[in-house]
């Protein structure tokens, strides 16, 4: 895709958005599949949930500009037995519809999609008031809800199909640009709660989610060629977490970093952090966004200043391996 915009550099060939593979997933899987019903905040453009509307009109909702009242029709079609999925920004739908999604949608354990788009700084332009910067953390906070950050658009749409066949409410974070494949081919192998081994090394574990698994793997390669070998795990699923590979991870090589898009707090770092301090507690550094909020500016340029990079990894790779010492 030769001139195409990308939120990241990168060598790897580049891929479609993660919120086009969720809109072309669910137009094809929904088509099939008459139980699903999808309800939109009226930027249904914008998600991509339109594609669906326009094969499946009959069970498509536009309710307009209101979160709240979104949350509450896809719950009430829920516990009629519907799958029901609802797209919107990945803030307005975590943020504005919070309580709803607390008491009609996990309280009951209904079998709601909870789909958030455009999360991250990598929204560019839009600025802070748009990025979803603390969804991971609210959704994890959901007791029930499961938490899946894909990390291209081939794991999008696996992660998609696997949300629609999961009984029960799932929060699925898409972004705005295009990005890095990760994976080969035509699919990309996905299991809920299963993490996905990219590469494998000895000196350190990289532990990534989202927009963030490329360049942990373009780190691991810097690293490869001044002799430190680095695991890389895509930590796809946040809730339930990988806890056999994260485990594996920490005795076989003593050492972490984990990446993401995200706040510091509450995140995949503070999930991995959690966990380990339970079971194998190891050195661990974090490459995250820590506890400030974008600005509006261009995708690639807001990842430069806030160091979600390649070479923010590797640097932290590197501070971690000294500290294991």
């Amino acid at each position: 895709m030769a001139g195409a915009s990308s939120a990241l550099q990168s060598t790897r060939e580049l891929g479609k958005a993660t919120r086009d593979a969720f809109g072309r997933a669910l137009e094809s899987l929904g088509a099939d599949n008459p139980s699903i019903v999808v309800v939109d905040a009226d930027v249904n453009n914008s998600t991509r949930t339109e594609w669906f509307g326009k094969k499946c009109p009959e069970r498509f909702f536009n309710i307009g500009i209101a979160e709240s009242n979104l949350v509450g029709i896809a719950a009430g079609l829920a516990a009629s037995g519907k799958t029901s999925v609802i797209a919107s920004f990945a803030a307005f739908i975590m943020c504005n519809a919070y309580d709803q999604l607390r008491m009609s949608v996990a309280y009951p354990g209904l079998n709601v999609k909870v789909v958030g788009s455009h999360a991250g700084i990598s929204i560019g332009e839009d600025g802070a008031s748009q990025m979803g910067i603390e969804d991971v953390a609210l959704a994890c906070a959901l007791p029930g809800f499961v938490v899946i950050v894909p990390a291209d658009d081939l794991s999008t749409q696996a992660a998609t199909a696997a949300m629609l066949q999961y009984n029960g409410p799932v929060y699925l974070r898409v972004g705005r640009p295009e990005v890095p494949r990760v994976y080969a081919g035509n699919t990309a192998p996905f299991e809920i709660g299963k993490a996905n081994l990219l590469r494998d090394g000895s000196d350190l574990t990289i532990v990534a989610d989202g927009l963030m698994v490329a360049p942990a793997l373009d780190a691991a390669e810097t690293l490869a060629g001044a002799g430190i070998t680095a695991r890389v795990l895509d930590m796809h699923t946040v809730k339930p977490l990988d806890r056999g590979a994260l485990e594996a991870a920490a005795r076989e090589t003593g050492a972490l970093v984990v990446a993401e898009e995200h706040l510091a707090h509450g995140g995949l770092g503070s999930v991995v952090a959690m966990t380990l301090a339970e079971s194998h507690p190891i050195p661990i550094r974090f490459v995250n966004l820590g506890d400030q909020f974008g600005e509006s500016g261009a995708p690639e340029a807001l990842l430069a200043k806030y160091g979600l990079t390649a070479a923010n990894v590797a640097l932290a790779a590197r501070a971690v391996i000294a500290a294991k010492k």
